[in-house]
């Protein structure tokens, strides 16, 4: 097995992103940035990992905000958990940053492949990433056609990363490799004539790079519809927190009724006993369509005016309408909250 790190390296030196927390070793700053960078684009995270180290500096800083502070400043990125992770894990930390792999890897929401990434960079310890990237890199250059997502493909491409992982340099190793899988390796239209690896390259022999690498499940996706409603009670309004076991967890929203169809159809009964005889009017023509992992939302969005007398029922809390904006919502909702106050 022929080492890849010299050419990525020497890549990496000429190529490599100028990012903030590519200019420290400071473990707590790298471990933020892996995980905002989890799922998400660096134009996007780069925003919110510069908020965050602003407004929350240390440990003890992320730990000592509540959680509704934590999720109001990640609100927009998606995979909410992350943010609810990241203040347990700080949580735990006592104010100080686990020094060592053990404890890297034991903090809430770290896996194998955030604790190698933090480990090496922050502390040069000689543990290598397997990301997505990664993956793709290895399947292309050797060959590999076991299932990335199978036991044996997981086992198959940790090895071989850890066999290549350059153990002198291990911190600048696994982020060439990641940055090079973003950058040239990439998942379509790879950019094979400007790749330092082209010429051991199993996969560009056989003429088809895009192939590789091979997964054995598709992600099986589902459709739900969602109808939210605006309350205005006087300059008051309603919100309501959702609850754990589904997407969204802890942060608020408007009254929700979720149908299996694109009318409120059924749900009268609710309607009535949340509102009375007040009427339920919908705003706009058509659904705003919400795109998740493993699911597809069409959300609705309704207005109705209910008496300043009228009793709020227990599952939501009476607000400000003014106050709307100090709480963590989700993209969609916010969206929605938009199209509500340009109208």
């Amino acid at each position: 097995m022929k080492p890849i790190s010299a050419p990525l390296l020497a890549w990496y030196q000429k190529n490599k992103r100028d990012l903030p927390w590519r200019h420290t070793k400071d473990p707590y700053k790298i471990w933020l940035c892996e995980i905002i960078m989890q799922q998400t684009r660096v134009a996007q995270g780069l925003a919110y990992y510069n908020r965050f180290v602003e407004t929350f500096p240390t440990p003890a800083a992320l730990a000592a905000a509540t959680q509704d502070q934590v999720l109001k400043l990640w609100q927009g990125l998606g995979y909410y958990s992350r943010a609810r992770n990241l203040h347990a894990a700080a949580q735990s930390m006592h104010g100080k940053f686990p020094p060592t792999y053990a404890g890297v890897r034991a903090l809430k929401g770290v896996g194998d492949y955030t604790a190698a990434a933090i480990c090496s960079i922050a502390y040069n310890m000689p543990y290598a990433v397997v990301d997505g990237n990664v993956y793709r890199v290895l399947a292309r250059v050797f060959g590999i056609r076991t299932p990335i997502d199978s036991t044996d493909g997981k086992k198959q491409f940790t090895a071989l990363a850890q066999a290549l992982l350059d153990k002198k340099n291990p911190g600048d190793y696994n982020q060439a490799i990641m940055d090079f899988g973003a950058m040239v390796c990439t998942p379509q239209a790879p950019q094979c004539t400007a790749c330092p690896l082209a010429n051991r390259c199993a996969a560009r022999k056989a003429g088809s790079p895009e192939k590789l690498p091979v997964k054995a499940q598709k992600t099986k996706v589902s459709t739900r519809y969602f109808h939210y409603i605006y309350v205005e009670q006087g300059p008051s309004t309603w919100l309501h927190q959702r609850g754990p076991g589904d997407v969204w967890q802890n942060l608020y929203e408007l009254p929700l009724v979720e149908t299996d169809g694109a009318t409120l159809d059924g749900a009268s009964a609710l309607l009535k006993k949340w509102f009375g005889a007040a009427k339920v009017e919908i705003l706009g023509k058509g659904p705003l369509k919400h795109v998740l992992s493993h699911q597809i939302i069409y959300a609705y969005i309704y207005k109705v005016k209910v008496s300043p007398a009228r009793h709020v029922p227990g599952e939501f809390i009476k607000i400000p309408a003014k106050d709307l904006p100090k709480y963590a919502v989700s993209r969609l909702v916010q969206k929605l909250l938009e199209k509500i106050h340009n109208k």
